[in-house]
């Protein structure tokens, strides 16, 4: 099976991020800004636990988010982190083939 590509994996995040925050703004009546920091606060686990959804379907839409946002979360992180160190692999032999070619 192939892995998705970082470009899915972001635009999904980006859709969960976004709907998220939309949700949380209409739902909980919290600032754009407080919806957004809540979504990214449960997202990276770090739960501050300044902002707790008050109303059932906020606090069930807060666990699908953590199940579901969460798994897309980790592997985009981890992909992102694939991608730069394979740049990084690539950009080192690079510069060893161009550098080896050099002292012929």
């Amino acid at each position: 099976m192939r892995e998705p590509s970082l470009r899915v994996l972001l635009a999904l995040l980006m859709v969960i991020i976004g709907g998220a925050t939309v949700f949380f703004h209409l739902v909980e009546g919290w600032s754009w800004i407080d919806s957004y920091f809540f979504t990214m606060v449960t997202l990276s686990t770090v739960g501050y636990g300044n902002l707790v959804p008050a109303t059932a379907i906020g606090k069930i839409a807060t666990t699908v988010l953590i199940v579901a946002g969460l798994g897309i979360f980790a592997v985009a992180v981890q992909r992102f982190g694939f991608y730069a160190i394979r740049r990084r692999e690539l950009k080192i032999h690079h510069s060893r083939h161009h550098s080896d070619a050099g002292a012929n």
